[in-house]
């Protein structure tokens, strides 16, 4: 019998306080009662991890060799050690029986009595209604301590800044850091100066050799937009400036998606004052200062229309992938690769290699393109036809149908060996029956496993019926091609070209049809969408 046990511990002082190794101690004299030996056990084991979230390395470890059929049972010591919410309780135990894994906990088991079950949901639930309690206290109590100026919004210190060691959370420990606050009093002094923007900011400091809060020799403009815009260097701690929120597009089409939340400045009226630090700059001097980056807001390239670029922001480098810029130079257009504009702009070392890209020479032939596969739908109904084929299957659920084949593969081969030894007499009827019980209860669960993931495959593959509205939104499209303004090619190129990748003398293409009237209202970028490994 194989066995796997899973133990887990929210914070790093339960991590030093020894409770893992007290986890694994009652496991442990859980499998002497069972006469099981503890030293065949597989241990996965995360430190540090909220069972608030399913990302944890030691049981995405543990569910991907369950998913391959590895182990009979997992043995755990209580619910909460799976996981805290009762939805992720019920999911993951649903999902490690599905291979054919029996879970018990060691200090609650449960079977398969309805009483149990109840019990089980019962404290699923308690341990996430104390969870959420536990986190509104913790949040409350965070505001008023905000409000009484007795606690800072953050642990790491602004640049310029130092904590009181024995009170980092202190207010009144604040002190200035040299020779960091003198820098940051260049940084303000030389960004007022007449025609010093944040690029020409951004190479006098390093040209004075002045690192990077990180250590790094090239600051980013980033980093000194939010230098500028803190309060804080003018004697002043505020809480509650940003707040998290849903990405709503990608960061990047041409990598992973990532993290999928990012943050938002909220109101002025929202902050809240905390209290007051030693400043480095006068208030005076910081407002001038928000005054001109609002007013050189309106003059970011972003902003600049003087010039008209069919495929403006949809260009990509194929060699770096980084993203393309227009200019126009002495009557010439180019889209131009943001790591050729040195390591400011890139925020790379070295320069990317790619050439320049004629603008008019790429607009044409990416209009020409456009046209020609909405006049010729063929196109895509060839791509469909791939898609139904399983090309398109999304990695995740081609890894699992994989697994599926493999686990159902090994225990046929575990019916076929037990057998051979039976016929062998290795070992009596008896035991042989009980073997083949567990082996084919376990084949049960896979088979079944084998049956959903099918059912999701079919799902995916069924996109004949959408071909009929592909095929009337590309006669709608084609009414007006020959007589369309720039404004019009602009809107239908966004709309239908997610990206234009240029490797050298290669253009890659990547189109996006939509499937119904709703999705014509919705750029693809500004969808969610990880296609990155897709070709």
């Amino acid at each position: 019998m194989n066995i796997a046990a899973y133990v887990r511990v929210s914070g790093q002082r339960q991590v030093q306080t020894q409770t893992i190794e007290q986890q694994l101690e009652r496991l442990q004299i859980y499998c002497q009662c069972k006469n099981w030996f503890w030293e065949d056990v597989q241990i996965f084991r995360d430190d540090g991890y909220s069972g608030a979230s399913l990302k944890r390395p030691g049981l995405d470890r543990l569910r991907d060799q369950v998913g391959r059929a590895i182990f009979d049972r997992v043995l755990i010591t209580a619910p909460d050690r799976l996981a805290r919410k009762y939805v992720h309780q019920v999911l993951l135990v649903e999902e490690l029986e599905r291979g054919g894994c029996q879970v018990e906990f060691v200090e609650h088991p449960m079977s398969q009595d309805p009483h149990d079950q109840l019990l089980l949901q019962i404290r699923g639930a308690v341990a996430e209604y104390e969870r959420t309690l536990i986190a509104e206290r913790m949040r409350r109590g965070r505001l008023q301590k905000f409000r009484a100026g007795t606690m800072l919004p953050w642990s790491r210190p602004p640049y310029g800044y130092r904590l009181d060691p024995d009170h980092p959370r202190d207010p009144s420990g604040v002190r200035l850091q040299e020779p960091e606050a003198i820098h940051v009093a260049e940084i303000f002094a030389y960004y007022l100066e007449e025609g010093h923007g944040l690029e020409q900011l951004a190479k006098h400091l390093h040209q004075l050799g002045i690192p990077t809060p990180n250590g790094k020799s090239y600051w980013s403009l980033t980093t000194l937009r939010d230098m500028l815009r803190n309060p804080v260097y003018a004697g002043t701690v505020y809480a509650g400036r940003e707040r998290v929120v849903a990405k709503h597009r990608r960061f990047s089409p041409l990598q992973p998606i990532g993290r999928r939340s990012s943050t938002q400045e909220t109101p002025s009226q929202e902050w809240i004052v905390v209290g007051q630090v030693p400043a480095i700059v006068s208030q005076e001097q910081f407002d001038w200062v928000q005054a001109k980056l609002a007013d050189n807001l309106h003059f970011a390239r972003r902003n600049n229309t003087s010039h008209q670029y069919l495929l403006r922001a949809l260009v990509s480098c194929g060699l770096c992938h980084l993203s393309c810029l227009a200019r126009t130079s002495s009557g010439h257009a180019y889209y131009v690769c943001r790591g050729k504009q040195g390591p400011i702009r890139s925020r790379r070392e070295e320069c990317c290699h790619a050439r320049f890209i004629p603008v008019e020479q790429l607009d044409t032939l990416v209009w020409q393109d456009l046209c020609e596969v909405l006049q010729h739908p063929v196109v895509i109904e060839q791509a469909l036809q791939r898609a139904q084929a399983g090309a398109w299957l999304p990695q995740e659920l081609q890894a699992r149908r994989t697994q599926v084949r493999k686990a159902r593969n090994t225990l046929c081969g575990q019916l076929e060996r037990l057998t051979e030894a039976y016929l062998a007499d290795a070992f009596p009827l008896g035991e042989y029956k009980r073997r083949r019980q567990d082996v084919e209860q376990r084949l049960v669960a896979v088979e079944m496993q084998a049956s959903q993931i099918e059912a999701s495959v079919q799902q995916h593959m069924e996109l004949a019926s959408i071909t009929g509205s592909i095929n009337e939104f590309c006669q709608r499209m084609n009414r007006g091609l020959s007589q369309a303004t720039f404004e019009q090619k602009r809107q239908l190129v966004e709309l239908l070209v997610d990206r234009v990748v240029v490797t050298m003398d290669e253009v890659e293409i990547r189109y996006v049809i939509p499937t119904s009237p709703r999705n014509e209202q919705v750029r693809f970028c500004h969808l969610l969408t990880d296609y990155s490994a897709a070709k």
